[in-house]
C-alpha cells in the first residue's frame, strides 16, 4: 500500500531516524506523500498542505481518541477537559474556558518577570566559560513562568516539571504502552495543590479555572469540577514546560551552526521575533500529530479508510519546498507566514503567544550576555520522546 514503489520507510519510534528525520521526510513528500507503515498500521502524510488540511477538518480527522499513535492505538477512554484530546462540540466549551485565561495580553504582561527569570539563570553563569542551554535556561525559565502563572510553590515546580519529563520519555525506540491508570494518575501530582487553592484562592489560574463560571453542554451555569480543574492544570504545566524547553535548546542549536546570522541578531536584536518565528518552522519543538480517521478520505489517489490513524507530520510541511521555497535552509530573513509548529484551525497552540514570549525574551537575555557560543557536541544529548523533539542536555562554550 503505497503510492510509488519507494521503499522509503518512516518510523516514529525510530532513534536514528528521530536523530535527524529530515532526509526521509523529504523523501516521503517527494516519493510517498500518503505512506503506509505496516509495522504500526499507520498512514502518514508530509506535505504543507496535506497536514494543513487535516488540521482544519476536525470532523473527519479526530482528536478524540488522542494525538499520540501509542494513545490512540490503546483504546483508552480520555478523561473530559482535555482539550488537546477533544474534536467540539466538547472541544470548543473547554478551550473557550480555557482562553479566557490565556490572553496575548495577560500573557505580555508577565514579560518583565519571564527577564526576571533569565537573569537569575543566565547572570551567575557569566565568565565561567559555557553553560547548558536546557539545564541551565530551557529547563528554569518554562518551569518557573509556568509555576508562576499556575500558583505552584517554587520549591516544589522543579520534583513536577522531572516527574513530567519522565513521562513522556522512550526507553527502548519502540511503541509505548498505556494503560487507564498511567492517563489517570499523570496529573495526581497537582491534587493536593487543587484542595489547597480551593480554601485558599490566590490571582493564579488554578484559581480562576476554579472559580469560572460557564455554561456547559446541557445548558447548565456550573464552575468545572475537581477532576476537570486536573486535566486542565496537568495539560497546561505539561504543555507549558516541555515545548517551550524544546524552542529554547534549538535555538541554541540553530544559531550555533550559523554564526554569521547569529551575529547579525547579536548586533540588531529587532530581529528577535523573526528568528524566533524561524527556528520554529526550521526545528519543530512538536513535529508529529496522529489523528483517528472518522470517514473515508482520499489522499493521492488511494482511499485512507475510517478507523485508520494518520500522522501529520507538521515538521516535515513546515521544509515542504512547495510552501517554503529552499525549506531545509535557515534564513532570519525569510516571510514564514505561518507555519504549523503550533498547529493550526481548532487545535491551535493556546499557549503561542507565551511560547513566543519566552522564546523572545530567552533569545534576547542570552545574546545580551553571551553573543557566541559553541555547542559541546561531545556531551550534547537529544531527548526521546514521541510527541516533542529536542535536547535533554546542550552545553555550549562561551568566550
Amino acid at each position: 500500500m503505497s503510492t510509488t514503489d519507494s521503499d522509503v520507510y518512516y518510523d516514529p519510534y525510530d532513534f536514528d531516524i528521530d536523530s535527524d528525520p529530515y532526509p526521509i521526510w523529504k523523501r516521503l513528500r517527494d516519493e510517498r506523500p500518503l505512506y503506509y507503515n505496516e509495522r504500526y498500521d499507520f498512514y502518514a502524510v508530509s506535505r504543507f498542505d496535506d497536514v494543513e488540511r487535516a488540521l482544519v477538518e476536525p470532523e473527519t480527522y479526530s482528536s478524540a481518541k488522542g494525538t499520540l499513535l501509542e494513545l490512540i492505538r490503546s483504546g483508552m477512554q480520555i478523561p473530559p477537559g482535555s482539550i488537546i484530546f477533544e474534536d467540539p462540540p466538547g472541544h470548543t466549551l473547554h478551550r473557550g474556558l480555557l482562553s479566557r485565561v490565556f490572553t496575548p495580553r495577560k500573557m505580555a504582561a508577565i514579560e518583565p518577570k519571564v527577564r526576571e527569570f533569565c537573569a537569575a539563570s543566565l547572570d551567575p553563569l557569566i565568565g565561567t566559560g559555557g553553560f547548558d542551554f536546557i539545564a541551565d535556561l530551557g529547563a528554569q525559565m518554562p518551569m518557573r513562568t509556568i509555576g508562576m502563572l499556575l500558583g505552584i510553590p517554587e520549591q516544589d515546580q522543579e520534583a513536577l516539571r522531572d516527574q513530567i519529563d519522565e513521562g513522556l520519555r522512550l526507553e527502548d525506540g519502540t511503541m509505548p504502552e498505556w494503560d487507564q491508570e498511567q492517563l489517570s494518575d499523570s496529573g495526581a501530582a497537582f491534587a493536593e495543590y487543587i484542595d489547597w487553592r480551593a480554601e485558599h484562592p490566590s490571582d493564579d489560574l488554578m484559581t480562576e479555572l476554579l472559580q469560572a463560571d460557564f455554561e456547559d453542554a446541557t445548558g447548565t451555569m456550573r464552575r468545572l469540577d475537581r477532576a476537570e480543574v486536573l486535566n486542565y492544570v496537568n495539560l497546561i504545566a505539561a504543555a507549558g514546560n516541555e515545548t517551550t524547553t524544546r524552542l529554547i535548546g534549538w535555538m541554541g542549536k540553530v544559531l550555533a551552526e550559523h554564526p554569521d546570522q547569529r551575529a547579525e541578531v547579536a548586533e540588531n536584536r529587532d530581529l528577535v521575533p523573526a528568528v524566533v518565528e524561524e527556528v520554529l518552522r526550521f526545528e519543530a519543538p512538536s513535529p508529529v500529530q496522529g489523528r483517528y480517521m472518522t470517514a473515508d478520505v482520499e489522499h493521492h489517489g488511494q482511499v485512507v479508510p475510517a478507523g485508520s490513524v494518520v500522522i501529520l507530520l507538521n515538521g516535515s510541511a513546515n521544509r515542504d519546498e512547495r510552501r517554503f521555497p529552499d525549506g531545509d535552509r535557515f534564513d532570519i530573513h525569510r516571510k514564514v507566514g505561518h507555519h504549523l509548529s503550533f498547529g493550526y484551525g481548532i487545535h491551535f497552540c493556546l499557549g503561542a503567544s507565551l511560547a513566543r514570549l519566552e522564546g523572545r525574551v530567552a533569545l534576547d537575555e542570552v545574546l545580551k550576555r553571551f553573543p557566541t557560543w559553541e555547542v559541546d557536541a561531545d556531551n550534547a544529548k537529544q531527548a526521546r520522546t514521541s510527541t516533542v523533539r529536542g535536547w535533554e542536555c546542550l552545553p555550549v562554550f562561551t568566550s
